[in-house]
């Protein structure tokens, strides 16, 4: 396996996973990863919280541009370092080992598993009510999971290939939803029943609302970070890279907007409120039960893609900690036919799993991610302004315009994001906020019992 210096030590080669992802690969992996269950499924949430459409579009475009400026950011970063891991290998490059293995220890226990749950939650629910059926989601989603994690460990060519087919077929089916919307807005349908974006009141305060509601829209855009994981099996990354965080954020911040305007104009807030398939009683109202059936059979098409590329993206997380002797060495094996992290992958399997049983919700593992994840999106974000000064003379293939403002921007983002969460559930976040800060005393126990971690 080919590998690439990294920062630390400068000339240090460590070896990564072979490159085998092309630019259409790695678009796939990032837009695939973001448009799963949450475009399908947080409308209702938002629609809970707030009841003016004008003020729940801004949000998304508010939402959309924070996504962007951490986007441009991580560029910078993963042009710079393009191993695998992500933000773990930033802020270890940024602040240390101790930073980097806490991230780890949390991202692999919380974060990822909680994630790649909540959106296979998702499929859960379209499935019961594509088929018409009431199976137990929690085995549901399990069992997607399985076979998930088992195609991932195949081979990550294939599973590239895989990604750009679902990630296709997903993002023209929401095009045509907004193309459909658009016709029948215009030339009009007597089966349509149009709100035309009618504020409806609500019961829940405007800032816990915007807070609730944002909190949903931010877990929806998420993703665009995950690509930076893969970072060490894409091809002539320097170049790739930026190009992928840049077209894939701002093609998705078009489609989501735009899908949104949809649902609003032809479903009232009212009844959004009331329904979990926004998309099924949208394209019903635009195509019949046929239109409907159609989105159903796309969405459980398009969040098992996202769990798919979810799950591609976090075990290379754990891989990466495990490389550096930070995690168990184990973690680390490289499976010796299909050139992938299947002690990694299977691992985050079993956690996956734990994470659904145990938050039983798509809410409840959507929430858990979102915060934890927030916390080191900003200390990723800081990091690039770290990395500038220790290595002002580091070739840098890609500067991310506008510094210091843009990175600035997402990083007071993310502690907003981070103290509102704590303000609005205390309880669950100081709970998650123990996990975290329980990775510290590991990290220095770890280090106690191998100590050669500390210099590798």
């Amino acid at each position: 396996m080919k590998s690439d210096p990294s920062i630390s030590g400068i000339g240090e080669l460590v070896p990564d996973l072979p490159r085998k992802v092309g630019f259409w690969g790695a678009i796939a992996v990032m837009v695939g990863v973001v448009i799963g269950s949450g475009i399908f499924r947080t409308p209702t949430t938002i629609a809970q919280n707030l009841g003016d459409p004008w003020l729940i579009l801004g949000l998304w475009f508010l939402a959309g541009l924070i996504a962007l400026c951490g986007a441009l950011t991580f560029a910078e970063l993963a042009a710079m370092m393009p191993r695998s891991g992500g933000i773990y290998v930033f802020l270890r490059e940024g602040f240390g080992r101790c930073p980097a293995f806490v991230f780890g220890w949390t991202y692999m226990l919380i974060t990822k598993p909680a994630a790649a749950g909540g959106i296979a939650f998702i499929f859960a629910e379209y499935f019961n009510t594509l088929f018409q059926i009431n199976w137990n989601p929690q085995f549901l989603t399990c069992a997607a999971l399985f076979v998930l994690t088992l195609i991932n460990v195949l081979g990550v060519r294939g599973s590239t290939r895989l990604m750009m087919g679902v990630t296709s077929l997903k993002y023209l089916a929401l095009l045509g939803i907004i193309a459909l919307g658009a016709l029948v807005a215009i030339f009009g349908s007597p089966d349509a029943a149009t709100t035309g974006l009618k504020a409806s009141r609500v019961d829940v305060g405007l800032m816990a609302g915007v807070l609730a509601a944002l909190t949903s829209i931010m877990w929806t855009y998420d993703g665009w970070s995950d690509v930076g994981a893969i970072a060490g099996e894409v091809k002539k990354p320097e170049k790739t890279l930026p190009r992928v965080y840049l077209i894939g954020t701002l093609s998705v911040i078009g489609l989501y907007v735009a899908v949104n305007l949809v649902y609003l104009w032809f479903v009232p807030l009212d009844e959004m409120r009331a329904t979990k398939t926004v998309a099924m009683t949208t394209m019903e109202r635009l195509s019949g039960n046929f239109g409907a059936k159609a989105i159903a059979a796309v969405i459980i098409l398009s969040t098992l893609g996202s769990s798919f590329a979810s799950v591609m993206t976090g075990a290379r997380v754990t891989f990466a900690q495990a490389r550096d002797g930070l995690l168990f060495r184990f973690l680390a094996r490289v499976h010796p036919k299909y050139e992938t992290p299947a002690v990694a992958l299977w691992v985050q399997f079993g956690l996956s799993c734990a994470a659904v049983m145990f938050l039983k919700d798509f809410d409840a593992l959507a929430g858990s991610f979102v915060f934890t994840m927030w916390i080191f999106y900003g200390m990723g974000a800081i990091a690039l302004f770290v990395l500038r000064r220790k290595h002002h003379a580091h070739v840098r293939p890609y500067r991310v315009p506008g510094y210091p403002i843009v990175p600035a921007i997402f990083v007071l983002a993310s502690v907003a994001m981070t103290v509102l969460s704590i303000q609005a559930d205390p309880k669950t976040t100081l709970m998650w906020l123990g996990v975290l800060a329980a990775g510290v005393p590991v990290y220095f126990i770890w280090s106690r019992l191998y100590p050669e971690a500390k210099s590798e």
